[in-house]
């Protein structure tokens, strides 16, 4: 006979158990339970004395899963708000000197480390703080370690102008008429060094050669193909640039009446010899991009792409090679169809656009 455990729990405490049960348990776990008794044929009866529940329970329960709004019925469609609980002194000093320089608090450095803020908060607050202790809280506050990028100026006068120009350019540009982006690109052998995966606890090194070497590549983006047209030299100089026009003419015959070349105010591209060629082959137009703005230049990302595949960690010993390795990345890995950047498209360029006559005058002079 098998055994029987009985145990006696005063009612009181029974009706506590049952609230508390109910709460942890009812919605979407309750109506899953008894879908599973359901299909192994109990009745509404059976399921509701023993999960200590109500028949109008079993019953939605089933008429959700007939209907298929079990999901919306029992499962919350957005979470509940989450309240962050309020910043302590700790927390507070430590995002407060994040704002500020470190020199301000006596410090002869231009960045904070977690061994710096924990002294200068250890010394504001009178409680002895570690750093690590500070870099964990930076880390759960959202902050990373991360390298900063430089950010030109962009001051121009003439910006709004010049890249109306451009666009103008662009929108109306003809079946005979050609349209690239131009700039040039240093070749080092001396790699350029980035992330890249490696075993924990290890680091790859890459050899520095004995004398760095360079070459000069100047290249121009192809807008409709996406196609990179390009020299290579020893010299950035406007010989260079002055090569990489003649190529654009060559490769274009007859049938292209105007090549506009975007460029950015490099003192190569402005040098008397360019104005003298220019003058030589009038079916070439160089535009000219506002000072500091690399972000108005498509093949500035294409040259990015450049770097993450040729030169970055690369492990050529010879400059030779590691040109052929651009050679037969560009040849590969093209076309590069990016579009016109956002850039183009700002208020302040849509009104110089509004300006009368702008596009006209512009077709006129072409």
């Amino acid at each position: 006979m098998p055994e029987v455990t009985i145990i006696e729990i005063p009612e009181e405490q029974q009706e506590w158990m049952l609230r508390e049960l109910r709460r942890s348990r009812y919605g979407y776990l309750l109506a899953l339970h008894i879908l599973l008794l359901l299909a192994r044929g109990k009745t509404p009866t059976e399921i509701a004395d023993f999960l200590l529940c109500s028949r109008a329970s079993v019953y939605r329960a089933k008429a959700a899963w007939a209907d298929g709004t079990l999901h919306q019925q029992w499962w919350p469609t957005e979470p509940e708000p989450v309240t962050a609980p309020p910043l302590d002194q700790f927390q507070r000093t430590l995002l407060g000197l994040l704002k500020q320089p470190p020199r301000l608090f006596g410090w002869c450095r231009t960045r904070w480390s977690c061994a710096a803020l924990a002294l200068t908060i250890s010394a504001r607050t009178k409680i002895n703080w570690s750093r690590e202790t500070v870099r964990q809280e930076l880390r759960a506050q959202g902050y990373v370690w991360k390298r900063a990028k430089l950010k030109a100026k962009n001051d121009d006068p003439l910006r709004a102008w010049r890249l109306a120009k451009i666009r103008t350019v662009i929108e109306s540009l003809r079946a005979d008429e050609a349209f690239f982006w131009c700039d040039e690109l240093d070749l080092n052998l001396l790699a350029k060094v980035g992330y890249q995966w490696m075993p924990a606890g290890t680091q790859l090194e890459v050899a520095t050669p004995g004398q760095n070497q360079k070459q000069y590549l100047a290249g121009a983006l192809d807008y409709r193909t996406g196609e990179i047209i390009y020299v290579i030299g020893p010299r950035k100089t406007n010989q260079l640039f002055r090569q990489l026009l003649a190529e654009l003419t060559n490769r274009y015959g007859p049938r292209i009446k105007r090549i506009y070349v975007v460029a950015d105010n490099y003192k190569i591209h402005k040098a008397k010899a360019v104005e003298q060629w220019l003058a030589a082959h009038p079916r070439v137009e160089i535009l000219w991009l506002p000072s500091y703005c690399p972000q108005a230049n498509p093949i500035e990302r294409a040259f990015g792409d450049i770097h993450d595949k040729c030169t970055r960690n690369h492990t050529r010993k010879v400059l030779h090679w590691l040109i052929r390795d651009v050679k037969q990345h560009l040849l590969k890995n093209g076309p590069w169809k990016y579009k016109v950047p956002s850039i183009y498209y700002e208020p302040e360029v849509d009104a110089e656009l509004t300006n009368s006559g702008f596009a006209s005058s512009l077709r006129l002079a072409a």
